[in-house]
């Protein structure tokens, strides 16, 4: 189920964490001029999913329009928001976090191998460590990102980037927390990576354009904090919430 917010703890920290060295790394990568990486997407047996490969993408999915996440019991979902459009989905399952973002990509040129280069720049840049791995999930990045600790005193976040190109379309994944400290433990948010369908829609879009995502149609936006009784959902064991930041949204 989407276990319902009550109290900040190590999921929580590490999904907030994730996001800032997120958006952070996203604002150097813009900056930095590299020379374009053309390399063909490679085959996708495994996931993650064009909608055209789906026979229903809402089947035990949660239908976030740009992306469909798979439930799981014991998950929360949180959407993030960039101005007023939904750009990500932050999926938080026991003391691990996976944020979800996809982007638009060439026809026929995947970019994930120049989305590293450029991420592990900007980590470098920034006094971290990056190593570039052969993962469950294809070439990964595994990060030291430096951060500042509540107490005021610098360290560092332990973060694993991995992404897969699509036909026009790249899907991003941040991993934080225990499945990026121990890799081992990431199985199940490997596969929520993996069996995520894609919506890229037929409109023009210039390559690295987030696919802008939407609330599902049942969901209800509430302040963060507030407290609500637990309820069955249309989706696999019952899963309750989704929620970013400030705001949770509740699937009923």
């Amino acid at each position: 189920m989407f276990g319902r917010r009550k109290k900040k703890g190590a999921a929580d920290d590490a999904a907030g964490e994730a996001e800032q060295v997120v958006d952070s790394i996203d604002t150097q990568a813009d900056d930095r001029g590299t020379e374009r990486v053309r390399l063909e997407p490679e085959p996708r047996p495994d996931g993650p999913w064009d909608s055209s490969e789906v026979r229903d993408p809402a089947e035990g999915r949660v239908d976030l329009g740009g992306i469909f996440v798979p439930g799981v019991d014991g998950m929360e979902l949180r959407v993030e928001v960039a101005g007023d459009a939904i750009v990500a989905a932050t999926v938080v399952l026991h003391d691990s976090a996976i944020q979800l973002q996809g982007f638009a990509a060439p026809k026929r040129e995947g970019i994930w191998g120049e989305v590293r280069e450029e991420i592990g720049s900007g980590i470098t840049q920034q006094g971290g460590i990056v190593d570039e791995v052969e993962g469950p999930l294809g070439w990964e990045l595994r990060a030291q990102v430096p951060v500042q600790l509540p107490d005021g005193t610098g360290g560092f976040q332990v973060v694993r980037f991995v992404g897969v190109d699509g036909p026009r379309w790249f899907l991003r994944g941040v991993i934080s927390g225990q499945g990026a400290v121990q890799p081992q433990a990431a199985g199940l948010l490997e596969q929520i990576f993996r069996d995520t369908v894609v919506v890229r829609g037929d409109g023009p879009m210039a390559p690295r354009d987030p696919i802008v995502l939407k609330l599902p149609n049942d969901a209800q936006m509430v302040p963060e904090g507030v407290q609500q009784e637990e309820e069955g959902s249309r989706f696999s064991g019952g899963m309750g919430q989704l929620q970013r930041g400030p705001e949770i949204t509740e699937v009923r």
